[in-house]
């Protein structure tokens, strides 16, 4: 039994090589406007998570959402799969609850593979609108 459990460690070592990233990552701020314009869903204000996982495994992720003034929502759970890359609006988490607007927040981010995750935000209230973009903080594993 030990040999076989051995065996099947191994192989998911072996389908880890070559990853890139890590495994816990946090956006410390977080705003999601409370208009926008323009067309939507193109150019409503939101915050994204960009994330790319290069393993050869589906990541899995858990968010958690951290505000100033009451509990931490979450967890938020969302699937990348293998060699992939996905973009997560923070608009469009719902469950277990939406994230409100106008509000400052920031997030935790756990995968049980290594990932990398961006954060970026369209900021559309006004006609000249603003786009920002940063690498995440990547914590210890």
């Amino acid at each position: 039994m030990r040999h076989l459990l051995r065996f099947h460690l191994n192989q998911a070592r072996k389908k880890m090589k070559n990853h890139i990233g890590k495994k816990q990552w946090v956006i410390a701020e977080g705003y999601i406007p409370e208009s926008s314009n323009g067309p939507e869903p193109e150019m409503t204000s939101h915050e994204t998570a960009c994330i790319l996982n290069t393993t050869n495994l589906d990541a899995h992720i858990e968010i958690t959402v951290y505000f100033a003034d009451r509990e931490p929502v979450g967890p938020y759970k969302i699937k990348v799969p293998a060699r992939r890359t996905r973009h997560i609006r923070f608009n469009d988490l719902v469950d277990p609850e939406p994230i409100p607007l106008g509000t400052e927040y920031s997030s935790v981010f756990h995968a049980d593979v290594p990932v990398v995750i961006q954060h970026t935000r369209l900021d559309s209230r006004q006609s000249e609108n603003a786009l920002m973009t940063t690498i995440a903080f990547a914590g210890n594993e």
